[in-house]
């Protein structure tokens, strides 16, 4: 799959992708505001790891955030189940180097999309770190609401930190 958005484009990862992964992941600034799930220091056997299961079923619908044809980093619809089985929690991040440049924005309109249009569902989530406002904006300008405070819901680093759950409804 591929969909282009003039200079970005989200595409299936591939096997190819790993070497191009390592620098963008192995940063600390980005770490930080992933889940623990996402290693730090990131090497060339976790980004093999991960292309083993980006595309296999249950690991959700994730993709590869490209700029001009270079890998920029990754984001992903994860469909949740039982009575929540019509909403999905959203994730992505970028490569340092692709920050301030809208791609994120970019990327996120469509995977949004996505999950409306041809997902079918009904409400999209995501959880941002209290002391990352500029993954924040990235919701909202393509029309997240903040829906509320998770306090103390994170220990990252050492620290024990608010979150904030934003959400977007499928438009009617």
């Amino acid at each position: 799959m591929r969909l282009e958005l003039g200079d970005v484009a989200l595409r299936s990862f591939t096997e190819h992708d790993a070497e191009a992964l390592v620098p963008l992941a192995n940063d600390r600034q980005v770490s930080r505001n992933m889940r623990d799930l996402f290693p730090f220091p990131y090497g060339l056997e976790h980004a093999r790891s991960f292309l083993e299961k980006v595309n296999q079923p249950g690991f959700g619908h994730v993709f590869a955030i490209e700029v001009k044809g270079e890998l920029a980093g990754a984001c992903g619809v994860h469909p949740m189940h039982d009575v929540y089985a019509k909403g999905a929690e959203i994730g992505y991040w970028l490569g340092r180097r692709f920050h301030g440049r809208g791609v994120a924005t970019t990327a996120i309109g469509a995977l949004t999309r996505y999950g409306f249009e041809t997902l079918g569902l009904e409400r999209l989530e995501a959880r941002v770190f209290a002391w990352n406002a500029a993954s924040a904006r990235v919701l909202e300008k393509n029309g997240f609401v903040r829906e509320g405070t998770l306090r103390n819901s994170v220990f990252k680093d050492g620290q024990l930190i608010d979150s904030w759950l934003y959400a977007k409804l499928r438009e009617r």
